[in-house]
């Protein structure tokens, strides 16, 4: 990855086509005005030549202005304000991340672990933590509020759980007051 990089930056491809590269280990994207379809068939050439290929479930053309794309965890393309409707470009944390968070959260809450709950928090509080600190660029109001939502849920449900005296749906004695307060849970909140 790094030969191809340096050829990119000998020829001077990112001058020539309005571009630039965004690169994480293996993984790149070419964010191009204008000249995306040129700097994609120069990637698969250089590509090629040195011994790699694209995948190409993976390598799209997309129109930021318009459509959407996934990278490192986040999606980035066009939102809408929601006070005045008008469309700006974005990036937020992407369905994907959220599923994988749900689901780490849900292995986490479940009824049959049995630690005391300052352990149990501990180890919820700081995946929300780390989960924070890298999705923290962008719009993330929206998606911040969601999992917050979701924790709520999962830590009622298991407080519910454990306390067999409790006959309702938990609402009022695991409030969301209680959970993210007196209990400790840790609260997303957009910096």
């Amino acid at each position: 990855m790094n030969r191809f990089l340096k050829y990119w930056r000998l020829q001077g491809k990112g001058e020539e086509w309005r571009a630039e590269i965004v690169a994480y280990a293996d993984d790149f994207v070419i964010l191009s005005r204008g000249n995306a379809v040129e700097a994609r068939m120069w990637t698969q050439k250089v590509m090629a030549r040195i011994g790699l290929t694209l995948n190409e479930q993976k390598t799209s053309i997309r129109d930021t202005r318009t459509e959407h794309f996934d990278f490192l965890g986040y999606t980035f393309g066009p939102q809408h304000w929601w006070k005045t409707g008008r469309k700006f470009l974005t990036a937020q944390p992407s369905k994907k991340s959220l599923k994988r968070l749900r689901t780490s959260v849900y292995e986490l809450l479940r009824p049959h672990d049995t630690r005391p709950w300052e352990l149990v928090r501990a180890d919820l509080n700081a995946r929300l933590r780390g989960w924070q600190n890298y999705f923290s660029y962008g719009a993330v109001a929206r998606p911040y509020a969601t999992v917050n939502r979701y924790v709520y849920d999962r830590v009622r449900y298991f407080l519910r759980r454990r306390h067999t005296t409790t006959h309702s749906r938990g609402t009022r004695q695991f409030s969301n007051d209680v959970v993210f307060g007196r209990l400790g849970v840790y609260s997303l909140r957009p910096h």
